[in-house]
């Protein structure tokens, strides 16, 4: 029996780069974009290993947390990409070919029959993606693949050439031909590629002799470049990505702000200026629920008002107040609970819950909360702040009814 093809997945990731600072870290839907390109090279069964070739050991370090997450550690490689290629002027096939290089000298015994090309910058990437540029070419018969987008526009050209300045690329400007009538465009989405490994080592570029195009969803054709596209990306997260929820098995504590996740982020002053907020019976059903699980809990604000406290004492919840460095108390918090930050679900709803966001593992934001925290944020609820969001979370975690026993389990 023929052995299945060694296919190696290859994702460049520098640390240095200068339309966005650290981008390869940069998150969308809560998830660092090295750690997105990871997942989708894991996902695909058509992939036997992949390397992260790197000059940054922070992204070696998330590229490692999202194979572990996914119990795929061992397929996991990262590679120290050497200063030579690592400058804004080296190029990916560079990048390619040190890290199969350094693949096959690992020892482990594999020469890769083909090697993919995939970019952290292209966020809403596949699996399917994944696995249609290298079946085109281990099975299909092509020696170079990549992923395009179907193109329905009219391309202008400007320049001084032609007589008035500009020129039709892909039709006559004179003949306005319908949709239908037009040849089939497509446009390079800079998301995957796959080459047959021995004719990339001859000749050293991603495009050699028959070269497949393997369709993707238009939809999520997007490559980050600038500040811009990174907010687009983030804008496009919830609806773009599947939405996984949380469960129990997820998560080994809750952190929860307060104002605008456990209230309407309204405040009612009295002519004494004592100060009242409105909670939600159900949150408090779900935060009692959590803690008879066995979650550690905290309630976790910047606010310095009575009322935090207050709350936190009906619940039966620690609690830190008063904080201006919200990510720095979470931080110590985690550190003296001995839990690791990527299993802390983090709930908020504003700017000042960004930087929790970026240390929570699930960084969740409520349905009333800002847009930068819903774009920011690894799942959403349908529930607004103060309206139940929490025991909307609680469900997730512990089921609808708000316990982790099956209705079948014997009475304790």
């Amino acid at each position: 029996m023929t052995p299945p093809p060694t296919v190696l997945a290859v994702i460049p990731a520098r640390g240095g780069s200068k339309g966005v600072p650290a981008k390869n870290l940069a998150q969308v839907g809560g998830v660092p974009l090295v750690a997105r390109a990871v997942r989708a090279c894991l996902a695909s069964p058509e992939v036997t290993d992949v390397v992260v070739t790197t000059d940054a050991p922070a992204i070696a370090d998330a590229a490692r947390s999202a194979a572990e997450a996914l119990g795929e550690a061992s397929r996991l490689h990262c590679v120290q990409r050497p200063a030579a290629i690592s400058g804004d002027t080296a190029t990916s096939e560079a990048a390619v070919l040190h890290a199969l290089d350094a693949y096959e000298a690992m020892g482990h015994g594999r020469t890769a029959d083909a090697v993919l090309l995939v970019q952290c910058t292209s966020p809403f990437l596949t699996r399917e993606d994944i696995d249609g540029v290298a079946t085109a070419v281990t099975r299909g018969g092509a020696d170079t693949a990549l992923t395009v987008a179907a193109f329905h526009g009219f391309v202008w050209r400007d320049g001084s050439a032609v007589e008035d300045g500009t020129n039709g690329v892909n039709h006559d400007k004179a003949v306005r031909p319908r949709r239908q009538d037009r040849p089939q465009d497509h446009l390079e989405t800079g998301a995957a590629y796959a080459m047959d490994a021995a004719g990339f080592r001859t000749h050293r570029h991603r495009f050699f002799g028959r070269t497949a195009l393997v369709p993707t969803d238009p939809a999520r054709a997007l490559e980050i470049d600038d500040p811009h596209d990174l907010a687009r990306a983030r804008a496009l997260a919830p609806l773009l990505d599947p939405s996984p929820l949380p469960t129990r098995a997820d998560v080994d504590a809750v952190v929860l702000d307060f104002d605008g996740t456990q209230t309407d982020d309204r405040v009612l002053v009295d002519s004494d200026g004592r100060e009242t907020v409105a909670v939600h019976r159900g949150d408090g059903l779900g935060i009692a629920a959590l803690r008879k699980s066995g979650l550690p809990l905290l309630i976790l604000s910047t606010e310095q008002n009575p009322v935090v406290a207050a709350r936190a004492r009906k619940l039966q919840v620690p609690v830190l107040h008063g904080i201006d460095r919200k990510d720095l108390a979470l931080k110590q918090w985690c550190e003296e609970q001995s839990i690791a930050p990527d299993r802390v679900l983090y709930v908020g709803n504003d700017v000042n819950d960004l930087a929790c966001f970026g240390l929570a593992g699930w960084p969740v934001a409520v349905a009333s909360a800002h847009d930068s925290v819903r774009a920011a944020a690894r799942a959403v609820t349908t529930n607004p702040g103060g309206f139940g969001a929490i025991r909307e979370i609680a469900a997730w975690l512990l089921g609808p009814t708000l316990t982790t026993e099956s209705p079948n389990a014997p009475a304790k």
